[in-house]
């Protein structure tokens, strides 16, 4: 699952790419510097799996990874064609969630395609050529819909009467995400942009990463509104301190006044994005976190591991990381009757840790 990073030209996207993924991507003062997609995979950090490999005194540690694409910088008109518009928007539509990386910083070195920093006028900017676009391809399929509607058959009149609604939603600017879709379009919403779940990515300067700026205050309320995520990072800070050692990196951001980089919360937020939980297996050779959707059975969960264990799946050993932890050890776990026993239909959460018992 890839999460695709957007924006303006000139607004960070490959800085923030490369911090996240550290593939360095060319990253310049000039539109269009990306133009073919650049794909990258970025660690989940997660405290959780780290204690739990402490006290298991894992040899090996394994995180869960989120894949990130780096897609060209899109421009007004885009959705005709204008600049790499066709490219971006196919580029997007691969991509199963948008990280929308929105300038929210000053500096007169670096050129803004429209002469200022405008941040709601940027998104504004954006969402209305991925709304032209997603116009086009619900206009173009409810045309074919009505033709084929007059034959009759009541299951094709009911999609195109929800299509003309969807339409009039798209209309009024509203993303496909807010439109309370039902079954009738299903399919016609898989095709969507705007369909997407989003989080807007406010890039800042290194002084505002802690409390933002006014320019980021607006980015988080218009986020709340359109019910969307978002968060707070300044990626020329990020590309400092990507590459130093931890404590030097420590140091540096203490120097700053920063507790921490806005990194670790937009990997979260991104997986988050994605629907997607967590799960933990952990003993002395390995400590590993496992990605599954959120409602994934045990025994679907099970088949991340290993195809056998899904097909031969008996039963599956749960416990929270916390309690595993908090005992000290999977087997005191057990003895403080921290660990149950569940069967194949159990909904995993996020944070079990897991022992599948399996027969092949």
């Amino acid at each position: 699952m890839k999460v695709g990073i957007v924006g303006l030209p000139n607004v960070g996207k490959s800085t923030v790419f490369n911090s996240l993924t550290k593939a360095g991507a060319e990253a310049q003062n000039y539109p269009f510097t990306t133009i073919d997609p650049n794909l990258g995979v970025s660690v989940v950090p997660d405290s959780r799996l780290d204690a739990l490999a402490d006290i298991s005194k894992s040899k090996s540690v394994v995180h869960a990874t989120v894949d990130f694409v780096d897609i060209a910088g899109l421009v007004k008109g885009a959705s005709a064609g204008e600049g790499l518009g066709n490219k971006f928007l196919g580029n997007i539509r691969e991509c199963d969630a948008v990280a929308h990386v929105v300038r929210c910083f000053e500096d007169e070195n670096v050129a803004h395609v429209h002469g200022g920093v405008d941040p709601i006028g940027d998104i504004e900017t954006i969402n209305t050529e991925l709304l032209f676009a997603d116009l086009a391809t619900i206009e173009r399929r409810l045309e074919r819909t009505s033709k084929a509607a007059k034959s009759g058959d009541s299951k094709l009149k009911a999609e195109a009467d929800e299509l003309e609604k969807l339409r009039e939603h798209l209309y009024e600017g509203s993303p496909a995400r807010t439109f309370p879709a039902t079954e009738n379009i299903g399919e016609a919403m898989g095709t969507l942009i705007t369909a997407k779940p989003t989080l807007y990515v406010s890039n800042v300067d290194e002084e505002y990463v802690a409390e933002g700026n006014e320019h980021s205050s607006k980015v988080k309320q218009f986020a709340e509104k359109e019910g969307a995520e978002s968060v707070r990072l300044s990626a020329k800070l990020e590309a400092e301190v990507v590459d130093l050692p931890p404590d030097e990196a420590r140091e540096y951001l203490e120097m700053l006044g920063v507790e921490k980089t806005g990194f670790d919360e937009f990997i979260r937020s991104a997986y988050r994005l994605l629907g997607l939980i967590t799960f933990f297996t952990t003993g002395e050779k390995e400590s590993r976190a496992w990605t599954v959707e959120e409602g994934s059975t045990a025994r679907k969960a099970a088949g991340s591991i290993h195809t056998d264990m899904e097909r031969g799946f008996i039963a599956a050993e749960v416990g929270n990381w916390d309690s595993v932890v908090s005992a000290g050890s999977w087997n005191k776990a057990k003895e403080a009757a921290g660990i149950r026993l569940e069967g194949r239909d159990y909904i995993v959460k996020d944070g079990d840790t897991v022992i599948v018992r399996f027969n092949v």
